[in-house]
């Protein structure tokens, strides 16, 4: 009895997946991953604009550079995923269209961040503000879009490591599809009759997790150290990469190996080494951009509304320090066009 108790207990510590990751109205098919990876855009636009405007630049630039960078970015990381897992789509018994069907899953962040930087770069250039700049104000906002599509590969049930009896364990569920017995992502989990594996690390948690301790890091530092020149930008790739390596190598989905070590480990590797050199290196470009650089410049500056907030910018803590002297100046005008009093001695 002590033996099915213990058990049990065990089991109710675990993680349980959810039993579906598609729900359909009608013939038309609601997706958790999609759903996670369009919330994870909003909230990326949202907080990168807010961080922009205090930093001085253009109100609703961010939503122009997302026009040009998330439809590159997505099929950057589609791409990403199609190339370094080939296998998936192309071969015998594979069918080549399937690489199409971003829907079901597999984006690879490096493409989507390569390519994505590519439509900002069209974006910002067309705006006439520097690049480096944007990616500052827009990476703490990326990370925890990342963040947030962990959660669609947990309705997916994918990305696990291996076996664990730790008690945030993850249990994984049988899937079937009546209509495609090999499809289980579309599937639905009767009975919850675990995979043999089951319990196992869940891998997409730790990278939740970890994701968001990388934004308030990248906020914290920025803030702390008023970084710019895309050192922010550095920071988060480098943070990002330290935990991805790790997570990467825990994981035990298929994937394609050099040298003994999944192509993901390598990436995390050049990446961090890259961001690192790059932070140090742009320290020498001197202190961080000046507001009116990030100035749309087809926007004049009266038509921002930043300059009749009643609120200092965080971003500009010395704001009404620095509007001092005109307070001064308008003060003495005034006082020099008063009718003059009679002078007491005469």
């Amino acid at each position: 009895m002590a033996d099915v108790n213990t058990a049990s207990a065990a089991f109710l510590a675990t993680i349980p997946s959810p039993d579906q990751g598609v729900w359909h109205i009608g013939p038309v098919p609601i997706r958790a991953y999609a759903l996670c990876i369009i919330a994870g855009i909003i909230v990326a636009i949202w907080l990168g604009e807010r961080r922009w405007v205090n930093r001085g630049g253009t109100k609703g630039t961010v939503i122009d550079v997302a026009v040009f960078a998330v439809p590159f970015g997505l099929v950057g990381g589609r791409l990403y995923h199609v190339i370094t897992d080939n296998q998936l789509y192309f071969g015998e018994g594979k069918n080549p269209l399937n690489a199409l069907k971003i829907w079901d899953g597999g984006l690879g962040i490096w493409g989507a961040i390569a390519l994505g930087a590519v439509g900002a770069l069209i974006a910002c250039r067309r705006r006439g503000i520097p690049l480096p700049a944007m990616a500052d104000a827009l990476a703490p906002g990326i990370v925890i879009a990342q963040a947030i599509g962990r959660l669609g590969n947990y309705f997916n049930q994918e990305l696990y490591g291996a076996h664990t009896d730790l008690p945030w364990g993850l249990e994984i569920y049988q899937r079937y599809n009546p209509t495609n017995p090999d499809d289980f992502l579309n599937g639905v989990a009767l009975g919850h009759v675990p995979l043999p594996d089951s319990p196992v690390h869940p891998t997409f948690l730790y990278e939740l997790i970890w994701n968001l301790g990388v934004a308030l890091l990248v906020i914290w530092a920025d803030k702390k150290f008023r970084l710019g020149h895309g050192r922010v930008f550095a920071l988060y790739v480098a943070g990002y990469t330290a935990g991805r390596f790790w997570i990467e190598m825990m994981r035990t989905d298929t994937a394609n190996h050099i040298l003994g070590l999944r192509v993901n480990v390598w990436t995390s590797i050049l990446l961090f080494a890259a961001a690192i050199a790059y932070f140090v290196l742009a320290a020498k470009r001197g202190p961080r951009e000046a507001p009116e650089t990030l100035w749309s410049k087809d926007v004049p500056r009266e038509d921002s509304g930043a300059s009749s907030s009643s609120e200092p910018s965080d971003e500009e803590p010395h704001a009404d320090v620095a509007a001092a002297p005109d307070t001064v100046r308008d003060s003495a005008a005034d006082k020099a066009t008063e009718d003059p009093k009679p002078d007491p001695e005469k």
